[in-house]
């Protein structure tokens, strides 16, 4: 890492760097989200668990009806899996919600309902790492403790020109370091959102208002003219690509979810019967992925009646942080001799639209759903292009 070459500079500026944040803060930052002007530390958790990789604008109407439905962390602890998933289904990375399950309970149950005030004992718990461990315990407790999320690692990167990739071992050691050196003795919750809010508002990835930053004049990246080009940018990767192939098991006006294992993608959440092993192939052989897909699907509803009919769905993309998901859904018509809701199991349920509509599924995979239109008359009408 290298940093800014005027170290009296950079020193003065880190004498003064928390006063003039806070000053910013209270002026010019956000003082009206949901989860603001609160000590309670269940909900400042919600919020920044909400908050990691997400949007506030996205996070909002999910932090409102989860508060609703879940008002304190004994409500979430106590409440069934299925709940918290279909709550959260569309907000994404949903390892989160597991882990918010999990930690509701852990709470509840080593710590008598209270979460910790100590920073280092949160970050033992499920989904709580060092930064959001700091965040609950500065605004909950006025804790002394560094944050160093994406935001911020931003604003120190331009402001003292901090050099390499903030996700590499040593530069977010240093960072770290640096971090902690700008703490001020107190306006701990202050000085944590103004931190927040400087990295959300002007010091955005694209645009930065720099005319409007407290640090303008002594801004590293603003002198030299490398907004755009600081913080490093990870080195770029080829990013892989999935071919994944779903069925659509339809009886009557039910059609057939499985549960995901709890690890890996989707992980808990109800989707679509893949077809195992995977054709991970652009193009499969036509007359082979039809023969392989009526066998599996007879397999699954053999209790219901033989295979119909197999045909093509529209197929949709969805892009991971570390691959990109191609998925070629295939609708499977069974004849109904027998009633689906007898082969329902604890991983395999046979939904009607309303069902569809309260269960937890994955984004793309509610796309596909919801291109079924379902009648209570038994029949369904399909609504996505072949």
């Amino acid at each position: 890492m290298k940093a800014s070459s005027n170290d009296t500079t950079s020193g003065a500026l880190a004498h003064t760097f928390a006063e003039r944040l806070i000053a910013w803060q209270a002026e010019h930052g956000r003082h009206d989200l949901p989860w603001q002007n609160t000590r309670d530390a269940y909900r400042i958790w919600l919020s920044e668990i909400m908050l990691q990789q997400t949007q506030v604008a996205t996070v909002i109407p999910y932090y409102g009806r989860f508060l609703e439905r879940f008002p304190d962390v004994a409500a979430l602890a106590r409440a069934p899996q299925d709940d918290v998933m279909a709550l959260w289904s569309g907000l994404g990375y949903y390892s989160r919600a597991r882990n918010l399950h999990r930690c509701a309970q852990v709470v509840v149950a080593e710590h008598g309902g209270r979460f910790p005030a100590d920073p280092e004992t949160l970050a033992t718990l499920p989904g709580i790492g060092r930064s959001t461990a700091a965040a609950i315990a500065a605004f909950a407790y006025d804790a002394h403790a560094a944050i160093l999320d994406g935001n911020v690692k931003r604003v120190l990167a331009r402001v003292f020109g901090i050099e390499g990739f903030p996700g590499a071992p040593k530069v977010e050691r240093e960072m770290w370091a640096l971090a902690e050196s700008l703490l001020p003795q107190r306006d701990l919750p202050a000085y944590t959102q103004g931190m927040m809010d400087l990295g959300a508002t002007l010091c955005g990835r694209g645009k930065p208002r720099c005319g409007e930053c407290p640090f303008d004049g002594d801004c590293v990246a603003h002198a030299t003219g490398r907004e755009r080009t600081l913080p490093t940018s990870k080195p770029k990767k080829t990013q892989p690509e999935r071919y994944v192939d779903v069925l659509v098991i339809r009886a009557g006006e039910r059609v057939l979810f499985e549960r995901r294992p709890d690890s890996g993608i989707w992980g808990g959440l109800w989707s679509l019967p893949e077809l195992t092993p995977p054709t991970d192939a652009r193009d499969p052989d036509d007359a082979l992925l039809r023969a392989r897909l009526t066998e599996h699907a007879a397999a699954l509803g053999a209790k219901l009646g033989a295979v119909q009919s197999v045909l093509p769905l529209h197929g949709l993309t969805h892009v991971f942080t570390h691959f990109k998901l191609h998925l070629r859904p295939w609708l499977v018509t069974l004849s109904l001799t027998g009633a689906p809701t007898s082969a329902n199991d604890d991983n395999h349920a046979w939904l009607d639209g309303a069902g569809v509509a309260a269960a937890g599924l994955p984004s793309p995979i509610r796309k596909i759903a919801d291109a079924l239109s379902l009648h209570p008359s038994g029949t369904a009408q399909l609504s996505l292009p072949t």
